[in-house]
């Protein structure tokens, strides 16, 4: 059996859009946000607020076929933004205008700084900052 971290991450992202799609048939506007330590996807999911939703000039479609295939296909792309971290979250805020599917993605880096000192020993420290 193949563990999750033996997955590349755009495969791992694949997979949780592929989870989502049920869910996604259903919203036409929200927040999908994935969590990522050490390059594999723990947690993630989807924020929506449907009270605006209630409103009778506003009717929920959701995002269709082609709409939810566009919008996996940017999330793939946006993974190659990720520079040089292994930490973090990236948030995709996705809502449809005019019939078609808007995403504006945010990647966020984490780093511990309990971990760093393990790798930047007291003595090193001081020396990095005295000269």
């Amino acid at each position: 059996m193949v563990s999750i971290d033996q997955l590349s991450l755009p495969r791992q992202l694949d997979i949780v859009f592929r989870e989502l799609d049920e869910e996604l048939k259903g919203l036409d506007s929200g927040i999908v946000f994935v969590q990522i330590r050490n390059n594999v996807i723990g947690k993630f999911g989807i924020r929506h607020n449907p009270v605006p939703m209630r409103t009778e000039i506003h009717t929920i479609s959701g995002l269709t076929d082609v709409q939810r295939s566009s919008f996996r296909q940017m999330a793939l792309e946006t993974l190659k933004l990720k520079r040089h971290w292994t930490h973090g979250e990236i948030t995709y805020d996705f809502t449809v205008r005019q019939g078609m599917i808007v995403v504006d993605a945010t990647l966020e880096s984490n780093y511990n700084l309990a971990s760093l000192m393990i790798r930047y020993p007291r003595n090193t420290y001081q020396e990095l900052t005295s000269g």
